[in-house]
């Protein structure tokens, strides 16, 4: 009867254990399942911002160019027929788009029909005449086929933000400009071109000829300052307080310290900058000096931690090794311990750097949010970043703005990827396995 009952228990124990056990694999299965709904849904919906973004912004990768068979009329540009640089450079080469335009169509006699005929051309238009004979004033007196940019309406029309069916009250061209537009699509003057400005002109007022190269600029010189403060400094405090420190209460409160620093908002060090380097110090405003600096503070605790995350993952035999064959304490640290730890060092930083690249939030505490037309030449310069550069065309209200807002965070995103994917390279081709 014992081995009866005994057999029994067991069997009871078995159902128990099995039914246990199948109650886990549902449970295991049902995580996996919401693990991988999870990442589903994220993909989702960065496919459907990155789309977003896409759709609206590669469009401004193109411009509307209209093509002129345009008369340098010399009693406009050099009237006096001296050749006088300074003259030529000032003259009125509106009128001479302006004269284009009337030969085209005679019929705009009015003030009214002239003025809405001349805006279907960009404010820009006759800087490209002025420079043209400044590289060769050979020109003037020649009729030439020149191409200038259009209006940011006209570019609009031929992309499609504007819609014809609506009431002429409800557009921003008339009924006249549009037929004046599709008169100029006719006679071949109106095509797309990659638009070249976008890339290598400053900000502006018409959203035409407004561009990244002065901000992209800005972030560069920043992005330099940056580098080459917080690097050397986070290397140095993160060896320190991983191979020399000792360990007390002071070295505790300085690694709390850093560990809470990395988790402060980002507009408190804008604030802090605003305080020390600008009211104290009295550093220009707007200088991306000024703006690498406020960054090197708050990428500093990233840096550090990476850093002695870093040094903690090369082994201790690393150490005892070169302790016993005789070398000095710094010996082993730089000789050995460090270049082992230099790959995730540099993948640290590049990471600070990502992060560095894309804020805001302390740029605009220093005057970085400033309309700033002119490219920075030096570090000392007023300028922009690519962040801000993105926010201020977000809070202008022409429609071409926002191609170029989301054209802009397209090229931000592009330097984060390439950074980040750099960072990975690093990884893998430096990264030791113990």
């Amino acid at each position: 009867m014992s081995n009866d009952n005994t057999q029994a228990v067991a069997a009871k124990a078995m159902d128990v254990v099995n039914a246990g056990l199948a109650k886990r694999y549902r449970a295991e299965r049902r995580f996996r399942a919401y693990g991988m709904i999870s990442v589903g849904l994220g993909m989702l919906f960065l496919s459907i911002l990155l789309i977003d973004i896409v759709g609206k912004g590669h469009t401004a990768f193109f411009q509307t160019q209209m093509t002129f068979d345009v008369f340098f009329d010399p009693e406009v540009i050099d009237p006096q027929g001296t050749g006088d640089v300074e003259q030529m450079r000032g003259a009125n080469y509106a009128t001479l788009l302006r004269a284009s335009l009337a030969e085209i169509f005679p019929e705009a006699t009015g003030r009214r029909d002239r003025r809405a005929l001349n805006q279907l051309i960009s404010n820009g238009a006759p800087y490209k005449l002025q420079r043209m004979v400044m590289a060769d004033p050979s020109i003037v007196g020649q009729t030439l086929e020149v191409e200038v940019p259009a209006s940011d309406d006209a570019d609009m029309l031929q992309k499609g933000y504007i819609e014809r069916d609506v009431p002429e009250e409800s557009r921003r061209l008339s009924d006249q400009q549009l037929a004046w537009m599709d008169t100029l699509i006719e006679r071949g003057q109106v095509a797309k071109r990659f638009n070249t400005a976008f890339f290598t002109n400053g900000d502006s007022r018409d959203p035409e000829l407004a561009g990244i190269w002065g901000a992209a600029k800005g972030s560069f010189y920043m992005l330099l300052v940056t580098l080459g403060l917080s690097f050397p400094i986070g290397v140095a405090a993160a060896v320190y307080l991983e191979e020399f420190a000792p360990q007390n209460r002071f070295t505790d409160l300085i690694e709390i310290n850093i560990n809470n620093l990395a988790a402060v908002p980002s507009i408190v060090f804008g604030l802090l900058g605003l305080a020390v380097f600008l009211n104290f110090f009295g550093l220009p405003r707007s200088a991306p000096l000024v703006g690498g600096l406020v960054l090197t503070l708050m990428t500093l605790p990233t840096i550090i931690i990476s850093s002695r995350a870093a040094l903690k993952s090369v082994p201790p035999s690393i150490r005892e090794a070169a302790l016993g064959m005789g070398a000095s304490r710094m010996q082993t640290t730089f000789h050995h311990v460090v270049p082992l730890a230099m790959p995730g060092m540099l993948t640290g930083t590049i990471i600070g750097m990502a992060q560095a690249l894309g804020e805001s939030a302390p740029l605009l505490m220093i005057g970085m949010i400033a309309f700033i037309v002119d490219v920075p030449q030096g570090f000392l310069d007023p300028s922009t970043v690519l962040p801000v550069q993105i926010y201020l065309w977000a809070d202008s209200p022409e429609r071409a703005f926002l191609e170029r807002t989301s054209a802009g965070i397209m090229v931000l995103l592009g330097f984060l990827i390439l950074m980040n994917l750099f960072a990975i390279m690093l990884r893998r081709k430096f990264e030791r396995r113990w």
